[in-house]
């Protein structure tokens, strides 16, 4: 059997890692309501997500209803799965059922067609909690996050790994060195499946397992540009920076991209016109590939834009954030802001019942006008997540406080709910029953008063 599967985690406590999200889900659960919003389990892989969601349901005695990305998950699929289960009750008549929506940042396709505007549909008419798990929070539409409460996982630390690695050696009956579990630590990336995965596949036919039995299977992973242009900083040798861009696996163009972007973290003036010299002749070798059609010179451009940051960081390392080229981040801005106006189009145009493009036209600019004079009123009332309020306000300060004021405003109606919800399920007090002969002496009392009175 799967080691992953064989050792993975049953409940809460055993989840190696992410105390506080585990904390996080728990206190959502304990004293869940309809009224609560789904959670989003994100982050890397073999962080815990899936095993979370499955423990708590155990913890909480719930039944699970789940749909990952090996299913079929068109609209009708999710509807008739994930939407009657979260609708009904559990199959034993009492207590809840979690619907878990796995790998949620992975709708494409024909496959999943209407799949998220069918998750919308679940969320928006559940009665039942539910846990969307995703890699990528952005990944998912604007709409679905605006409805879900959002739970990361971060990747786990080696130090953690390494004890749930040697707990694993004892039960199978392997000794393990401690270099070698820290050199699966090391290698899985924070990744705990992939560590017991490698783990498994160097144990087999083996009771013992050393250093030099592990390193053949380490993570296959690419190198990022970030991970490239630390490099860079770092003095490392020049075949190994040429090796760190082959595995990035980009173009010498978008290398050159992201080293110009870092130039800046260059010590002195010095240092950063000697880069911005090799960096201006691997953008001439660029040039000439394009015009010339001969993409060997490509080589040439690699070479200067690695080797001339190279030496114009003379190894001294890198103390500041790495950034990504501005063109790309006013690229990823533009498509964030177009990914956000067609979802307000969509879901405002749905609700007035016109064309999406009739709306553009002829009512954005008057509802416009509109949110500025009253914006909580009108935010409340059409569901406008901030993005989508800052919109119409472009003040992203008041969008965000309006906001802010709208979830204060829910949270205190919530509570006043499950207050009277609690008051209404409150036994009534019973009457005090009176005492065995306490009617008779009461009866004997007044005759003889009556009888004194003669």
């Amino acid at each position: 059997m799967d080691w992953t599967e064989k050792y993975r985690p049953l409940h809460l406590r055993d989840i190696v890692g992410n105390s506080p999200a585990i904390r996080q889900i728990f206190d959502w659960a304990k004293d869940w309501t309809p009224a609560k919003k789904p959670l989003i389990l994100y982050g890397k892989p073999g962080t815990g997500k899936t095993s979370a969601a499955y423990a708590l349901a155990r913890a909480m005695e719930w039944e699970v209803v789940e749909l990952n990305a090996s299913d079929q998950r068109t609209r009708a699929v999710i509807e008739h799965v994930a939407g009657t289960g979260s609708t009904s009750a559990s199959l034993t008549g009492h207590g809840r059922r979690l619907i878990i929506l796995d790998e949620a940042d992975q709708f494409h396709g024909s496959a999943d067609f209407g799949g998220a505007k069918a998750v919308i549909g679940v969320i928006r008419d559940a009665r039942q909690p539910i846990i969307l798990i995703a890699n990528n929070l952005y990944g998912l539409p604007s709409e679905i996050r605006a409805r879900c409460e959002p739970v990361q996982f971060r990747a786990l630390q080696a130090r953690s790994i390494v004890p749930r690695l040697r707990e694993i050696c004892t039960c199978e009956g392997k000794t393990c060195s401690d270099s070698a579990l820290r050199a699966i630590a090391e290698s899985a990336g924070g990744d705990m499946r992939a560590a017991v995965m490698m783990l498994y596949a160097a144990a087999l036919g083996r009771t013992h397992l050393d250093e030099e039995d592990i390193r053949p299977s380490g993570k296959d992973e690419r190198v990022t540009l970030f991970e490239l242009v630390i490099a860079l900083f770092s003095g490392k040798r020049d075949d190994e920076l040429v090796r760190l861009s082959r595995e990035a696996d980009d173009t010498p163009d978008t290398i050159l991209s992201w080293a110009e972007a870092n130039v800046s973290l260059l010590p002195d003036t010095p240092s950063r016109a000697l880069a911005y010299q090799y960096l201006a002749r691997a953008d001439e070798y660029i040039g000439l590939t394009y015009r010339k059609q001969y993409y060997m010179l490509w080589r040439y451009a690699t070479a200067m834009t690695l080797l001339g940051m190279a030496e114009a960081a003379s190894g001294k390392g890198i103390h500041a954030r790495v950034t990504s080229p501005p063109r790309w981040q006013r690229m990823a801005a533009a498509r964030r802001q177009k990914s956000i106006r067609i979802s307000a189009t969509n879901r405002l145009s749905g609700l007035l019942h016109i064309p999406q493009q009739t709306f553009r036209e002829g009512y954005m600019n008057l509802l416009s006008i509109l949110i500025e004079g009253d914006p909580e009123a009108y935010a409340e009332e059409l569901g406008l997540d901030p993005d989508q309020l800052n919109l119409f306000l472009q003040d992203r300060e008041l969008a965000a406080e309006v906001s802010r004021r709208i979830a204060k405003k829910r949270k205190a109606l919530e509570m006043t709910r499950q207050k009277e919800r609690r008051q209404k399920t409150m036994p009534e007090p019973e009457p005090d029953e009176e005492k065995p002969g306490t009617s008779s002496e009461k009866r004997s009392s007044k005759s003889q008063a009556t009888l004194d009175g003669f």
